[in-house]
């Protein structure tokens, strides 16, 4: 199954937490962060995102990233 695909059948399941920001979704490939904010930033977030994170007990400051942008909205992908 493509990664796009993957992406958006887990994004269809219940967030495993909600930031301010972000809601995070565990998937088969990592942890997807999807931008919640109204505002679409002109870079992907991944500093607010890594903040974001901390806040609720995960370190994905040394995981592979990577963003897509899907129906649902921008999402940073965190993986090893």
């Amino acid at each position: 199954m493509p990664l796009r695909s993957l992406l958006e059948e887990a994004l269809t399941e219940p967030a495993i937490w909600v930031t301010e920001r972000f809601q995070w979704h565990a998937t088969s490939v990592g942890i997807a962060a999807l931008w919640t904010d109204k505002q679409i930033p002109a870079q992907p977030p991944f500093e607010q995102a890594l903040q974001e994170g901390l806040a609720v007990g995960i370190d994905l400051s040394r995981e592979e990233r990577e963003f897509h942008q899907l129906s649902q909205g921008l999402v940073l992908l965190f993986h090893s």
